[in-house]
């Protein structure tokens, strides 16, 4: 499918990467940006990840993790080699992804980010990010997510 105009699906396209977009009306009220796309997509939640951007040791990292649980963030600093990691500012989050929040894609940032998604990724045949704006998914293959993110694959999800 052609891109419909995000770094994300521009990203996809110039690699040729076999992928699915789905959209639906995003609702400005909705608490979880990642449930509302599961409910409205009708998916599994599990199979719906989030990007979220961390300070590791002052180095901003993402962490890719099913909408289903948190990101720990203990995890998460251990897997990038780091001592301590905090979410990140949410303005210093939009700023180097180039993305709104409840909308950043782990593809096509506009700085490249070390990226480290949760191993459950790997039990789905595909899996659905943030195509880069609220209300747009990418569903896409775990290994061509990896592969593009250059990620580190780790166990970083808690539980809410």
């Amino acid at each position: 499918m052609a891109g419909k105009g995000t770094p994300a699906t521009a990203l996809l396209s110039k690699n040729k990467i076999e992928h699915t977009l789905h959209s639906y009306d995003h609702d400005p009220r909705a608490e979880s940006y990642g449930t509302e796309a599961a409910e409205a997509l009708g998916v599994e939640p599990a199979q719906v990840f989030k990007t979220l951007v961390a300070d590791v040791d002052g180095k901003l990292t993402v962490g890719v993790v099913p909408v289903t649980g948190q990101l720990d963030l203990k995890a998460l600093a251990s897997a990038a080699g780091g001592k301590k990691a905090k979410l990140a500012d949410k303005t210093a989050a939009q700023r180097a992804t180039g993305y709104v929040l409840g909308g950043i894609s782990p593809l096509g940032q506009r700085g490249r980010l070390p990226v480290v998604i949760d191993e459950s990724v790997r039990d789905f045949g595909t899996v659905l990010c943030s195509a880069g704006r609220r209300g747009l998914e990418i569903e896409i293959a775990p290994t061509d997510l990896i592969a593009l993110t250059s990620a580190i694959v780790a166990p970083i999800a808690g539980q809410p």
